[in-house]
């Protein structure tokens, strides 16, 4: 079955850095159909040449461009034209393809009228799942823009012909969290409200917002990474045990704990650094957040009584992504040693920039005391890949072209978390602003304490 990669918005950023990268790297690795055929749609006026010359020269990427030139054709089209969809559409039927992914890599406003286009023309027709559509985030800017860009899609494709890419769960640790907590019985065996202290997600980024003030300022720091990437990564640390491994029993797991997740406006804190507000494209006066620290509760038998924290933010102390999990202290340790302070058993789970698990645990000092000092067991997941670790779109677009699900975002995954953001965002114009990590730390402690691990 002849197989065929069309992107709309092959000129943009996205595919330049991220995505013909990814598709490189999967030639290489001879994960890709010898005979697949790459179409690059775009409205400016060139031919496959002008397009090919351009990307290469832009790109700073080690790519084998004589194996991209090889399967790439570039397709001008205007796509408020019906007439050009039509054009594709045999375009198609004259190349023998039978296999389709169509990728879009534009804004969500372009997302209905697109689906009109080709749906209209033909080129996929609802319910045939060897052709299917693929959607960047973000889905919407709120939850009723949300469901109307949803609605427009359920009028042209089953939603098992939907693909909704947040590139977050492609990363290699964030599909590790299924492993560790299901393929160890040492985890599985005290994962509830009977060990757990509290569970805390983290994702802090030291760049502001650099050219990206008209979007950002629209959306802050609640949308643009609480509902999608850091609830995405509570999902799969909180849901129960999916009946199989298979897309549909993961994400019914995943929504199951979504829906009971709760977070009160008043157990928000909204940052904004010192400084956003003279970037270009941003309101002198916004009062959008760039830093979210939240708590949340979970609604059920396992979960009960166990803080959920969230913290995201722009302009902080470093570029980190991680999920702790802080175990409760043991009652044998005050028993035994009274006079010993140890530390809570800790499992790390690190997502970026170093990918791979941490687990401190408790033992004796050495020498001739009875202290008891933290050790860890430490694996680096990068260090074993050997610079191997496939970015996130590799995963991604792989699983695209093999109809694997599980990475992708369901429709009611989406809903349920604008919900929860919807909810919570009522405090919006409640901000406290930060020109360092220190003061972003205080506040924190402030209005949480001081139990927290080292932010």
């Amino acid at each position: 079955m002849k197989q065929a990669l069309m992107i709309f918005g092959s000129t943009g950023n996205l595919m330049y850095e991220k995505l013909m990268p990814a598709i490189d790297q999967l030639l290489k690795e001879e994960h890709i159909q010898n005979d697949l055929v790459l179409y690059a749609v775009g409205r400016r006026d060139w031919n496959t040449k002008d397009y090919f010359d351009n990307i290469k020269a832009s790109s700073d990427n080690d790519i084998n461009w004589d194996a991209i030139e090889k399967r790439l054709e570039y397709i001008e089209m205007d796509v408020y034209t019906k007439e050009h969809y039509t054009r594709i559409k045999h375009k198609l039927e004259d190349d023998g393809i039978e296999d389709l992914t169509v990728y879009l890599a534009l804004p969500p406003n372009l997302f209905p009228v697109i689906s009109e286009g080709i749906s209209d023309s033909g080129m996929i027709i609802k319910g045939d799942m060897s052709k299917r559509i693929v959607f960047e985030k973000p889905f919407g800017e709120d939850l009723k823009s949300a469901e109307s860009i949803n609605k427009s899609l359920w009028e042209c494709f089953d939603e098992k012909q939907i693909y909704r890419i947040d590139h977050y769960l492609g990363k290699e640790m964030i599909q590790n969290i299924l492993m560790v907590r299901f393929a160890n019985k040492i985890f599985e065996e005290v994962w509830d409200q009977k060990a757990i202290d509290y569970v805390m997600i983290i994702a802090k980024e030291e760049d502001g917002v650099l050219t990206r003030g008209a979007y950002y300022d629209k959306i802050g720091a609640l949308k643009d990474m609480l509902q999608s990437h850091l609830l995405q990564m509570a999902a799969l640390i909180g849901m129960e045990p999916p009946k199989s491994y298979d897309s549909e029993s993961i994400k019914d797991e995943k929504v199951a704990v979504l829906k009971g997740l709760k977070m009160a406006p008043k157990d928000i804190l909204l940052g904004q650094y010192k400084g956003y507000r003279d970037t270009e494209d941003v309101d002198e006066d916004s009062q959008t957040e760039t830093f979210v620290f939240a708590e949340a509760s979970i609604d059920n038998a396992r979960w009960r009584g166990v803080p959920f924290y969230f913290l995201t933010g722009k302009s902080l102390n470093e570029k980190r992504s991680e999920i702790i999990v802080q175990f409760k202290s043991s009652d044998k340790i005050t028993e035994l040693w009274p006079k010993e302070k140890a530390k809570n058993n800790r499992l790390k789970i690190e997502v970026a920039p170093n990918e791979g698990v941490v687990f401190q645990f408790n033992v004796k000092d050495p020498g001739l005391s009875d202290a008891i000092v933290p050790a860890k067991l430490d694996y680096c997941h990068s260090c074993q890949a050997m610079d191997n670790t496939p970015e996130a779109y590799e995963r991604l677009i792989l699983d695209v072209l093999n109809q694997n699900r599980t990475l992708f975002t369901r429709w009611d995954e989406i809903e349920t978390t604008w919900t929860i953001v919807e909810k919570a965002s009522k405090r919006r114009n409640q901000l406290f602003r930060y020109g360092s990590f220190e003061e972003v730390k205080d506040e924190i402690i402030n209005q949480y304490g001081e139990d927290f691990y080292d932010l």
